[in-house]
């Protein structure tokens, strides 16, 4: 696989991370089974039914937890830095170089950094849902985040490149939004 590819669908599984933190890696382990995804050979576990059996019961947990009141918020503070951990494993995943430094050093920075950012406009997103609708609104926040997860892990696999322009247009346009905001406060 190539290289540029690699890092693109890692990047896309990563930004994936931060709307949902199991979605990917059942994604990624669906992908891997059925032979569309080749795994770096530290990961060839993520491609096996166990795995696929844990990363979907997690999934189902993780989507469920959301549509709890409070409960929502709380798993943003906690999921942030879980979502960079899990983004970074899911990069170096795929990441076809042996070279542990480069492998690691591009995980981070390209896996770990985009599930980051993401992570960290969600939960302003769930935030101001809160605080606009009084936990109200958060169901339906917590239904897109979920679709976007899914929807942002399959094309990663099918059209990395393009997806990894939709990520940086999203955060670029998300960010200028929320800069535009603070400068009317």
């Amino acid at each position: 696989m190539d290289t540029v590819i690699s890092i693109a669908i890692g990047i896309g599984l990563s930004a994936a991370c931060g709307f949902r933190i199991f979605v990917p890696p059942l994604v990624m382990s669906m992908a891997a089974l059925i032979g569309h995804l080749p795994l770096s050979q530290d990961f060839q576990w993520v491609g096996t039914y166990p795995a696929l059996i844990a990363f979907s019961v997690a999934t189902f947990i993780e989507i469920a937890a959301y549509y709890i009141p409070w409960v929502d918020n709380l798993l943003d503070t906690v999921s942030t830095p879980l979502a960079i951990a899990v983004g970074t494993s899911l990069t170096a995943a795929l990441f076809p170089h042996n070279d542990p430094l480069i492998q690691w050093t591009v995980a981070v920075i390209a896996g770990g950094g985009s599930a980051g950012i993401v992570q960290a406009l969600t939960s302003m997103v769930r935030l101001s849902s809160t605080a606009f609708t009084a936990g109200i609104g958060n169901a339906l926040v917590s239904t897109l985040e979920s679709a976007t997860s899914i929807i942002l892990s399959l094309l990663s696999l099918w059209v990395p490149l393009l997806t990894v322009g939709l990520i940086a247009t999203g955060i670029v346009l998300l960010l200028n939004k929320q800069l535009r905001k603070q400068e009317l406060t």
